[in-house]
């Protein structure tokens, strides 16, 4: 009797009739493990092919009908390579208590921890109690002690097996970094600006992976925050960019999740220990009255009307540019409707979904604005020389920096009308939350969730027209910010 004993029992299958498979003269191998062919069919076998092995004494199969059909199986059993080594995987473990011994008069606890970069986990042995004298442990005592060290040490807990294997395969900042900014920028839940993207990547490659890029994520912990905090401040960055930067490897280590969606990093940093300045009384410039006056007057072409328009309205400077006649400016100019924003000359959504509303305009400014616009029926609002986009690092390096510069104002960037026209808001009495909603801002609380004035176009209105701009624009008659506007004017 020819061939080879294979040291595990096939289950072979009969599919077809019998005589079927007689006369193919095949069998057909589905799944192993354990289970013997019955005697009944041993004697109905078919006889044994010249290439045919014995398997366990008691059935012969075909060794090329058998290796076709393991390779056919996409379900069979898959078996470790010669010297391949196997994956670790949490789903295999069950935990570990560890076993309690006597060593002469006491008792120890032995256990297997695993270590980073090290192929066989490392035999612990740690002193549990007395065994004899007055403080002694019964064994059922020194038991639970026992588990009680087990559970401090953390062996059995998934964080620390992620943080192994994160080691082991060679997992690093830089690597998860890169995941979390393509997650970040092609998630269904809400997605990321585009403007926000190109600020962490400039963070990244500036600051944080020059300095944590190629440690493992099981390494980035205190000391290393506490390291890259001392390079901000010695770069004497500002408390708020410092915090700012410093989010960004909590965000790339929550990121790392496992197949459930749970974080595999639960780790809890400690502010006193790391020691970023806080931030206390953050630099927000604001124009006054007469300073937005002599910018407003003092601006030339497009630009007056563009620092006019973010004083008396509040726009964020990439709302305004974003404007296109005919479609978010009515046709007396009275109404602004915020539907998109351009960064750089990318047109994105607006910044929030509260960003999306309607602003009423004082009728001095739209006075001005209607002017501005002339005869044109469509196109944006305002473009440059060549009918593109203007970018705002343009209009502020070469038109309102050098007019503060030539007024004596401090240097500062567009957001300082937007804050101008907040404080002359408030300054006016107007309702709260209409405020936030002209500005683009979350709702305050629930009662401004109940309150429904930015449904009442004809109150905002008069709302409008009572706070007035809060600056003077020259040759525009209605100009007083108390003015009434005619009841038909306003319904219109």
């Amino acid at each position: 009797m020819q061939g080879v004993l294979i040291r595990f029992y096939i289950w072979f299958y009969m599919q077809d009739d019998l005589k079927t498979r007689q006369s193919e003269n095949a069998c057909k191998p589905e799944v192993c493990l354990g289970m013997p062919l019955a005697a009944d069919r041993v004697k109905d076998m078919p006889a044994i092919p010249s290439d045919s092995v014995l398997v366990s004494g008691i059935c012969p199969i075909s060794i090329s009908g058998l290796t076709s059909e393991l390779k056919r199986r996409d379900d069979s059993i898959a078996i470790p390579k010669h010297g391949q080594k196997r994956k670790k995987s949490m789903s295999r473990r069950k935990g570990q208590r560890g076993t309690v011994v006597r060593k002469g008069d006491v008792w120890h606890l032995r256990y297997s921890e695993d270590i980073p970069e090290k192929d066989q986990p490392v035999r612990r042995s740690v002193f549990v109690g007395k065994a004899v004298g007055a403080d002694k442990l019964t064994k059922s005592e020194a038991r639970r002690h026992a588990d009680e060290i087990i559970r401090k040490s953390g062996v059995n807990t998934e964080e620390h097996f992620n943080r192994v294997c994160a080691v082991e395969t060679g997992e690093t900042f830089r690597q998860q970094a890169q995941l979390w900014l393509r997650k970040a920028e092609h998630r269904n839940r809400k997605p990321v600006k585009a403007s926000t993207l190109s600020n962490w990547k400039y963070q990244l490659e500036k600051w944080v992976l020059p300095e944590l890029g190629d440690l493992h994520l099981a390494d980035v912990k205190n000391s290393a925050m506490k390291h890259l905090v001392e390079k901000l401040v010695s770069a004497k960055l500002s408390p708020g960019s410092i915090q700012n930067i410093c989010q960004i490897p909590k965000l790339v280590l929550a990121s790392c999740v496992n197949d459930e969606g749970e974080r595999v990093y639960q780790y809890k940093f400690n502010a006193e220990f790391i020691d970023a300045p806080a931030v206390r009384n953050q630099r927000r410039p604001v124009f006054t009255s007469e300073q937005v006056f002599k910018i407003v007057e003092t601006a030339e072409g497009k630009y007056k009307m563009l620092f006019a328009l973010l004083a008396g309205t509040g726009l964020r400077a990439g709302e305004a540019l974003g404007l296109e006649i005919g479609k978010h400016i009515s046709d007396d100019c009275s109404l602004i409707r915020i539907r998109q924003n351009l960064w750089r000359i990318q047109i994105q959504s607006p910044k929030t979904e509260n960003a999306i509303r309607d602003i009423d305009v004082h009728p001095a400014l739209a006075e001005m604005l209607k002017q501005f616009i002339g005869d044109r029926k469509d196109g944006f609002l305002f473009q440059n020389c060549v009918g593109g986009f203007p970018l705002q690092t343009n209009i502020l390096r070469r038109h309102l920096h050098p007019l503060l510069k030539k007024l004596g104002v401090e240097k500062t960037g567009l957001h300082a009308f937007r804050r101008f026209r907040v404080t002359h808001l408030r300054r006016m009495h107007t309702p709260g939350d209409l405020i936030r909603y002209w500005v683009g801002h979350a709702k305050a609380d629930i009662t401004d969730v109940y309150s429904k004035l930015e449904d009442d176009l004809v109150f905002r209105k008069q709302c409008a027209v009572e706070a007035g701009l809060g600056f003077q624009l020259l040759n525009c008659p209605n100009n007083c910010p108390t003015a009434e506007i005619p009841e038909q004017q306003i319904a219109a």
